[in-house]
């Protein structure tokens, strides 16, 4: 999907293509991919792209700049909430485009907060940054529910230990881990941003600061949550263990009471000469020693608390 954007009220849609405008591509299709590569950009820059997996950096090759940031978005899978997409910013001169390979969230609220708040971009670094701020803010808006995913594991942990709530668990660790490694890309990213001589003079420096400081946060925050959430993971394996050293413990007990009387109707049952065999009440002897040997065994059990 392609769209068309420029400063006005905030940054807003606009029919076509002008000089200085904002091309966004979302989920490019090859008419797309052909549109964009008519500018005359490297084509290596949109093969870099399709790697789900690429890292955040910037290069200038043949006078574009190409900027790879990480952004988050909602991936669909009930096993998998959460995941992160490379978002790659390129421009030259007059022209600016962005493309994303996932639908995200991040692009549509960026551009309602700017018309909320009447904000315009003054040149592409400034909305490099701002693209930069919007995805920090969307990392923490997803923490947020990445926690509440964590609550509700828990308090369905609590009722009972199961194997799918503890794979849940293991899906959102996952979702963290994405997090923290796209985070650390990021904070990479704005230092170097932040050294490029020909532009270090030009940067706002409070919008700057803002970058660093929510990004900054969104890595402390996931921090915490995946340092929360291995916690919690190793103390329910640790229950887990522990109920099961408790049940073989007490079916031990149980064969262990068990085997008293059968060892002694074995004694009693062979066919040998034992004294009670023409003894008429001897089967309630037996019966009477195998239940006192049992009952001595439980008591012994007990006072060890294996029961």
């Amino acid at each position: 999907m392609r769209t068309f954007f420029k400063n006005s009220t905030g940054i807003v849609p606009c029919a076509e293509w002008e000089p200085y405008c904002w091309i966004h591509i979302e989920c490019p299709v090859a008419d797309e991919k052909e549109y964009i590569l008519n500018f005359g950009m490297p084509n290596s820059f949109l093969n870099d792209l399709e790697d789900i997996d690429e890292r955040p950096r910037i290069e200038f090759e043949e006078g574009w700049y190409f900027i790879l940031i990480r952004v988050p978005y909602r991936n669909g899978n009930p096993k998998l909430p959460f995941s992160t997409a490379p978002l790659g910013i390129i421009f030259k001169d007059e022209i600016f485009i962005t493309v994303c390979h996932v639908e995200t969230e991040l692009i549509r609220d960026f551009l309602t907060y700017s018309v909320r708040k009447n904000i315009n971009y003054k040149d592409y670094f400034d909305l490099v940054l701002r693209l930069i701020l919007n995805s920090s803010v969307w990392f923490l808006k997803y923490l947020k529910q990445i926690n509440l995913h964590i609550k509700s594991a828990e308090t369905e942990l609590e009722k009972s230990v199961r194997n799918e709530d503890l794979q849940r668990l293991l899906q959102i660790e996952k979702c963290l881990v994405y997090f923290t490694t796209s985070l650390k890309g990021n904070d990479i990213l704005i230092n170097r941003l932040k050294n490029i001589k020909s532009q270090r003079d030009n940067y706002d420096e409070e919008l700057l600061e803002d970058v660093e400081i929510e990004t900054k946060q969104a890595q402390e925050t996931t921090n915490v949550y995946s340092d929360i959430l291995s916690g919690m993971m190793d103390a329910y394996a640790s229950v887990i263990s522990n109920n099961l050293n408790i049940i073989m413990k007490r079916l031990t007990s149980i064969s262990v009471i068990l085997m008293i009387p059968t060892l002694i109707a074995s004694l009693y049952g062979m066919n040998v000469p034992n004294g009670l065999e023409n003894f008429q009440p001897g089967f309630w002897i037996i019966f009477l020693i195998s239940t006192i040997f049992s009952g001595m065994g439980l008591y012994m059990l007990r006072r060890k608390k294996w029961f």
